[in-house]
């Protein structure tokens, strides 16, 4: 015999494809579904409306479907309270546990609805006293309680805007053959509105940024007050100092754009460098850094986390290597994030994508379109994808923000 539960959804159902997203979930969960109340919008900018029974063979599968189409905005009609457990294991999650996303979430507690404080992906939620919020797995601790039913918890889906259904060229999300100045002038924008609202714009980027001859137009745009904190791994830090102290990246001479004698030992020399004095900041004070990206973010106090990886030389000694201590420390600094720029670094976007709430927007630059399509795969929804070369488009956002670099061209 079934369990059984009433679900509804409302939006813009049927142009978006979202309902048939709902109901391939439902079958791929195994489960089953009743349409009870089916209300089209009239005009093309009035949301729909459906309300149905969602069925499975057990309690344990249906708190599952429930989670899974809750990603999508089907909330309970009668969503009660939820089930509360208790960690017995550190390190481990109560079985059925909630499994959370990156949307705006809220949980019924004491007959009213409070708000989940940094929403973030595959985490769980938990219970502190009047307040509730998402926890890693890796971080729970016994005695700690955790929800453990999708009863109880409310999920807003974003507002997808509603547009015409017809054929157009370049209607892509991502493609190399949009303009770039709209694009630039769009990320600019974004920049703008989140500083003029107080809020931080956050960086992540690869040594692309580097190799691309790009480091100048960043350093301008951290001096301009445009990158308050920057998330990368060591390769990044660690070829901007290579280019300070010998004008090279991966021993290529940026001036010149070809290698130079001895140059593949720059990086390493570079790297002993700031292990010899302690760490970029104390590089920086003691004259040994004096350009450069990690200079100028040392120099003007912003925000940098660099977590390394297994394929990592040195590495430099401001990079955690314990990758779990590295997501710690890049998720205390997502508070007051109002925008976030992505550029040239598969694995710390996707990583990124991962630990940012859906509600702060986001733009991913890379000359690879299998990046900026894998961040939005993943689950960040609100990515925006831009297939340009990085060195190019940052020297452009420079001009638009920075007036004293834009007069310097």
């Amino acid at each position: 015999m079934q369990v059984t539960e009433t679900v509804e959804i409302t939006g813009h159902l049927m142009d978006s494809g979202l309902l048939s997203r709902v109901l391939d979930d439902i079958r791929g969960y195994g489960g089953e579904y009743t349409l009870d109340k089916f209300d089209l919008g009239y005009d093309k900018d009035d949301p729909s409306t459906v309300r149905m029974t969602v069925g499975a063979e057990d309690e344990e599968s249906l708190q599952r479907l429930l989670m899974r189409i809750q990603t999508k905005g089907a909330n309970l009609v009668h969503p009660g309270t939820p089930e509360i457990s208790e960690v017995t294991q550190d390190g481990v999650f109560p079985d059925g546990f909630y499994s959370t996303t990156n949307l705006p979430t809220s949980v019924r507690l004491g007959g009213r609805w409070v708000q989940v404080r940094n929403p973030e992906m595959d985490c769980g939620l938990v219970v502190e006293g009047d307040a509730v919020r998402t926890i890693p797995m890796s971080d729970v601790k016994a005695g700690m309680r955790i929800i453990s039913s999708a009863q109880g918890v409310r999920v807003t889906p974003p507002i997808v805007a509603n547009t015409e259904e017809s054929f157009g060229f370049m209607e892509s999300d991502v493609s190399s053959e949009k303009p770039q100045r709209v694009l630039v002038m769009q990320v600019a924008d974004g920049m703008r509105e989140a500083k003029a609202n107080g809020q931080k714009v956050l960086w992540v980027g690869g040594p692309g940024i580097v190799h691309t001859g790009a480091a100048p137009a960043m350093v301008a745009l951290v001096e301009a007050g445009f990158v308050d904190v920057l998330f990368a791994g060591n390769a990044l830090a660690t070829h901007d100092i290579e280019s300070s102290l010998y004008g090279t990246s991966l021993g290529v001479d940026l001036s010149r754009g070809r290698g130079v004698e001895h140059g593949h030992e720059h990086h390493i020399r570079a790297i002993n460098t700031i292990r010899k004095a302690g760490s970029i900041a104390a590089a920086v004070e003691q004259g040994v850094l004096t350009s450069g990206v990690m200079h100028a973010l040392v120099r003007n106090g912003k925000r940098f986390v660099l977590v390394g990886s297994v394929r990592d030389d040195g590495p430099l000694p401001d990079v955690y290597t314990d990758v779990l201590d590295g997501q710690r420390a890049m998720r205390a600094e997502l508070p007051g994030v109002g925008y976030c720029l992505m550029a040239a670094t598969m694995l710390h976007s996707v990583a990124t994508g991962n630990i940012l709430p859906a509600s702060v927007p986001l733009s991913c630059v890379d000359i690879n379109p299998a990046t900026v399509t894998k961040l939005a795969d993943r689950g960040s929804s609100q990515a925006r994808g831009i297939v340009t070369d990085v060195g190019l488009f940052i020297e452009h956002l420079a001009r638009e923000l920075c007036r004293e670099y834009a007069a310097g061209k």
